[in-house]
């Protein structure tokens, strides 16, 4: 299978936020944005793979701005890094005043996503061809956003077996909580 280039499978989506997708304060869910950018990953994602995709996992989702009725909502989609059988998706979502001009940056996201084959199986992706230094920055990340999540889930997982409750009691004082355990 021949190596693919990251512009090869780069994707935009743009949308227009109606009534419908807002909340009561008339700001978009957050949901729909989600939902809208799994659809940017799957699309870019499947162009690389040439194959069918799905959604394993979604790393970073911050959401900066508001985005609100009325804006063109665009999801810049690009493969970031490929392993044997995955991709990780970097996905940019800007939204556009279209009165006004003004542009607003709301969020970053990482999709990772599986190839499958017919059978439901992971299934091997094409060699990742990085064209520039920003495709290779793109990348690096990645890999280490991959190693730094890695060392958490590590640290982490051995915390937790190692918290003992009556030790660690004092972590709630300043906290917004209240106690009320029945013994």
């Amino acid at each position: 299978m021949a190596p693919k280039s990251v512009s090869s499978s780069r994707t935009t989506i743009t949308e227009l936020m109606i009534p419908a997708y807002a909340n009561f304060g008339g700001k978009i869910h957050g949901g729909i944005i989600l939902s809208m950018m799994d659809k940017v990953a799957y699309a870019c994602a499947a162009k690389h793979a040439g194959s069918y995709v799905v959604t394993v996992s979604v790393d970073g989702v911050n959401f900066r701005e508001p985005i609100s009725v009325g804006e063109l909502v665009s999801m810049h989609a690009s493969v970031n890094y490929v392993g044997r059988t995955s991709l990780v998706v970097g996905i940019r979502v800007e939204s556009e005043n279209v009165r006004t001009g003004e542009c607003k940056h709301t969020n970053t996201s990482y999709f990772t996503m599986v190839a499958k084959d017919d059978k439901g199986d992971p299934t091997p992706v094409p060699e990742l061809i990085l064209e520039n230094e920003e495709d290779v920055r793109r990348c690096l990340e990645t890999i280490k956003r991959r190693q730094v999540r890695e060392d958490f889930k590590d640290e982490f997982d051995n915390v937790k077996s190692r918290m003992r409750l009556r030790e660690n009691m004092h972590l709630l004082e300043k906290e917004r909580v209240v106690l009320d355990i029945k013994q």
